[in-house]
Formats: structure tokens, sequence, C-alpha cells
């Protein structure tokens, strides 16, 4: 009932989410009915959640393992993704038979809200369901420190999970947390080059470049790198930037808001002082027409080194540099250097090779030949500072119970 009844409000969900983020109203109400199939997939999911009878010990004894809801759930929207991201954590908390707190962002809270009345609208009981705004100090505050909260959901920054890891310790709660990306995109000679081209163009600046699994970093065979860089600019130069409300969709909208502006001027700043080049973008618009709004070009840099912050921090905006290498094993290196491990992106038609890299890769997510990582039944997991638990899948409804043993004589 609450798939259907957010699916019911799309359009109207869908118009606040553009508004508040700034992404093309095809794609926010897309988010909106992606949200909705998650609630229909978990609704289902959750009828079937089964115990084990484990192998007694004694003749005389049997042992029967159950699992129960862990309780209340604290559940933290993301800007970027807002009623997406939070359906992950919604659905299989009140699946699993959890009452659900949930903190929207304070960039993007209007399009949360109303995900949350539509499915309260459906008919779930009163407090079982809830939304809470205010300052995000005294908010954490008290659920961290409140022993009936037994578990926090984040969708967020790795400097903001560090935070959470430390905030936790106090009642010891459970923690499923899915961080920053900074992601990979490695392109072998052998590659569907003009594939290549597309695909990670698209994922590079999709939603701005703000997705914890946009591509951030390419790595490209030396014998094509020449090829796949010219393509890869002139790629990005046809993208148009626009209104997230104009016919036909732009290809990018502004950012959320002028601190993400500043951040990639900084990032640029910090490319060029170590050598980098410019292939295009790297400032904001000139066309008048965008005014002082939240825009800035897509962005492509060359001649780069690691030492760069373009190359050791997630920009989170629309910059991706373009590296070369010379074999497999220096890609996975290179692609391996950064404290992040979400989703690795690989383009080769040679499967021996793509097996070797994708399991050398130091990172949760390794989608070969494709730019879909992650998917509704599949788990998501990010390795290192990348996250702590998993989301989607079964495996997501498994975060929010708990195993208990009940030892029966007979």
């Amino acid at each position: 009932k609450a798939a259907a009844k957010v699916r019911e409000k799309a359009d109207e969900i869908g118009t606040l989410l553009a508004k508040e983020q700034g992404k093309a109203i095809k794609d926010a109400e897309k988010e909106i009915i992606g949200a909705a199939d998650c609630l229909e997939y978990y609704a289902c999911l959750g009828v079937n959640i089964l115990g084990e009878v484990p192998p007694p010990n004694a003749s005389n004894l049997r042992s029967i393992a159950i699992r129960q809801p862990i309780g209340v759930v604290f559940a933290v929207a993301a800007w970027n993704y807002p009623v997406s991201l939070i359906s992950w954590k919604v659905a299989p908390a009140l699946a699993a038979g959890c009452t659900v707190i949930v903190k929207p962002s304070r960039e993007t809270p209007l399009s949360t809200i109303e995900f949350v009345k539509a499915c309260n609208e459906a008919g779930l009981p009163s407090g079982v369901l809830n939304v809470v705004n205010g300052e995000n100090a005294l908010i954490s505050n008290e659920i961290f420190s409140n022993p009936l909260v037994k578990l926090v959901a984040l969708t967020g920054s790795t400097e903001t999970g560090k935070e959470f890891i430390k905030a936790s310790a106090h009642t010891v709660k459970r923690l499923m947390l899915e961080l920053g990306g900074h992601s990979p995109f490695i392109v072998f000679a052998d590659a569907d080059l003009d594939q290549a081209v597309k695909d990670g163009v698209k994922r590079a600046f999709r939603n701005t470049g703000q997705i914890c699994n946009s591509v951030n970093r390419i790595f490209v065979e030396k014998s094509v790198y020449d090829q796949f860089v010219k393509n890869f600019v002139e790629g990005t130069k046809k993208l148009r930037i626009g209104d997230p409300f104009e016919d036909p969709a732009p290809d990018c909208g502004p950012m959320v808001n002028q601190s993400g502006v500043k951040r990639m001027e900084e990032f640029i700043q910090d490319a060029l002082s170590h050598g980098a080049r410019v292939e295009c973008g790297g400032k904001r618009p000139e066309d008048l027409k965008f005014g002082k709004g939240c825009y800035f070009e897509p962005t492509v840099i060359t001649n780069v080194t690691p030492a760069m912050k373009i190359m050791m921090d997630e920009p989170f905006g629309p910059i991706v540099a373009i590296d070369s290498f010379s074999s497999a094993e220096e890609a996975v290196i290179k692609a391996n250097n950064t404290r992040y491990g979400l989703v690795a992106y690989v383009y080769t038609s040679d499967i021996k090779k793509a097996g070797w890299v994708a399991e050398n890769l130091e990172w949760g997510n390794v989608a070969i030949n494709n730019i879909s990582p992650d998917s509704l039944y599949a788990p998501y997991p990010g390795w290192k500072e990348s996250g702590i638990g998993l989301e989607l899948g079964h495996y997501g409804l498994d975060q929010y119970l708990e195993w208990k043993n009940i030892k029966i004589e007979i």
C-alpha cells in the first residue's frame, strides 16, 4: 500500500525534489518510482524471514534460532538522492518489524518528508514511521545517548560516518554506513572505446557528479590514452547545462549549494598548482542566464599526479581526472590508491583479465563493461572507509534483525 501511495504521488514528490536538489524533473520522478519499488520489494521479502534449527549438542536438548526486529532505527537521509536512499533504509527496517525515525537532510527536507507522509497515508500505525527536523548536533546527542535506539543507518560522507562511529560507542549501537566513493574507471586497450567513453561521460556527470558512485578518476591504457581523452572531452563538451524543469531535460543541473561550487573551484586550483591541464570546463558557466546560480561546468583534467587533491579526495561534483597505465597490475595499484572502496568500473573484452582485475580491486562493487553497479536485489558493500554493513537485497534486511538462540530441554 505504501508503494502504491508513493507511486500515486510521484509527480508531486518529484517536483519538490527537483526544486530543492537541482536534478532534472524526469530523473527526480524516476527516483520516486525507484523508492516505491524498494518498498514493494521489501514488503514481499519481509514475509520470508526464516530462522534455523541448528544440530543439537545433546540428545535431550534442542536449539531454535529465530530472528527478531532489532528495535528503533534512526535513518539519516542524504541530500543527493534523499528519497531513494532513505527508502533503502525505511523499507527493510519496516519489513523487519522495526520502528523508524527519519532525519531529512537540511538541504533537501521536503521530498523526504512527503515520502514519509505518503507511507503513513497508506495506513502505517501511528508512531511506526516518524520524521524529526532540527539542529543536527542536538538530534545526534539524543539519538546516540538514548538506549532505545538500537541501529543508526546513514548514507553520507566518510567524515560524518567517522563521527557516528565515535558517538555509537557510548551505547554500543549497530551501524549501517554507506559513505564516500571516489570511483576509478579502468579502460584497457581491448575495450569498446566508444562504449567506454559514452558510459564514462554519463557516470561522471550524472546528477552533476553528486553521487557516491560517480566516476572521478579514469585510468586508460597508454596505447589508447590520447584517443580516449580526445573522445571523452568531445563527449563532455556536448553536455548541456540547464534548469531542471527545461524540456528537453538538461544533462547537468545546478549543484545543491554554493559551497559545492566553491569546493569545485578549490579542486581545480589545487590541480593547476600541481601542473594539471584543464581540457574543458573548470569554471562557472559564462552564460549570463545562469546568473548567480550554483552551476559549474563539467570538467576534465589531465596531466595528473597522485599528489593532487582530485586523486586523493572525493570531489562530489562535475570533475573527472584522466591518467594512464601500462599494465593491469599498475591499473589496480592506481585504482586502489585511496582510502575509499565503494564502486570501481572496468572496461575490457578479455574476460580473464576482467576477472583478475575485479578480484584484486579493493572495492566492494565492481562493474565490468557497464555503469550499473547497484541493484535492488544484490548487496551493495563499501570497503575500507566507504562503509560498514550492507544495503539492498536480503542482505539489507538482515541488518535490521537480531538473532536469538532458544535452547529447550525435552
